[in-house]
């Protein structure tokens, strides 16, 4: 057997759970979300974000997982004698041992504090506040950088070129994710799509005026120059994000 296989079948019974297909509506049945639905049934794998207490384990399997494009890694905790998930970062095989907390080193899949991490690491799941979950890196193939050492704060560089200040007790992971070619992925024809719970998406300028104010006209007809979402509020102009948070040090940088 290979020590790098990937295997579809989960060997971790307790830690899944049935999940509901809600097709994009609310408590009430009505659509909060357009174009959602009719996907492939699939269970819930609990993955352990949080991996600040203290754990010394060994992976056991790599498996696929429907709810995310990365790999996860079924750990045995031989410490604390539990089972558990983790994002499986990039070159993690079978039979590896894989730390968090105080027992943690800096290698290659193990949980530790920021403040202990060499500069120029590659991060993922980063958690932002003490003894919480990791949010910031967790999608496949994605890593942040850190780049430098404050009195409080580490600064890390993300994906998208932003540069934001973690707290030093804050924990992440050593690694890239893994399945890093999962943007080569084509979906090739409309059945596919249908698994994944995604419904034919039709244009604004396709419909009738009474279902969306680009709808109507003669031709090929746009309804009007300005861009209207489908309840007629104008697509452009200001922006609506108010997220202003003191932790993000520089912007996104926009490519041109």
């Amino acid at each position: 057997m290979q020590l790098n296989h990937k295997f579809k079948a989960p060997i971790l019974k307790k830690k899944i759970y049935g999940k509901k297909n809600d097709a994009g509506k609310n408590h009430s049945g009505k659509i909060t979300c357009f174009h959602r639905g009719g996907g492939h049934k699939k269970k819930f794998r609990e993955v352990l974000f949080n991996r600040s207490n203290s754990s010394e384990g060994i992976v056991i399997n790599i498996e696929y997982d429907p709810n995310r494009n990365s790999y996860i890694g079924a750990i045995y905790d031989y410490k604390n004698y539990k089972y558990f998930y983790i994002l499986l970062p990039k070159n993690l095989k079978i039979g590896d041992i894989v730390k968090s907390g105080s027992l943690s080193e800096n290698r290659l899949g193990h949980s530790v504090q920021v403040s202990s991490i060499p500069i120029g690491s590659c991060l993922h799941n980063i958690s932002l506040k003490e003894n919480s979950k990791g949010i910031l890196i967790r999608s496949a193939g994605t890593f942040s950088i850190l780049i430098e050492k404050l009195s409080k704060y580490v600064r890390i560089k993300l994906r998208s070129g932003e540069h934001r200040l973690v707290p030093n007790n804050c924990f992440a992971t050593l690694g890239v994710v893994s399945n890093e070619s999962h943007f080569l992925k084509k979906i090739r024809k409309a059945g596919r799509s249908r698994w994944l719970n995604r419904r034919p998406v039709v244009r604004g300028v396709a419909m009738n005026p009474i279902d969306h104010p680009h709808g109507g006209g003669e031709g090929k007809s746009s309804g009007g120059s300005i861009k209207r979402t489908p309840w007629g509020k104008p697509t452009l102009g200001r922006k609506t994000s108010t997220s202003n948070t003191p932790l993000i040090v520089t912007k996104r940088i926009k490519k041109r």
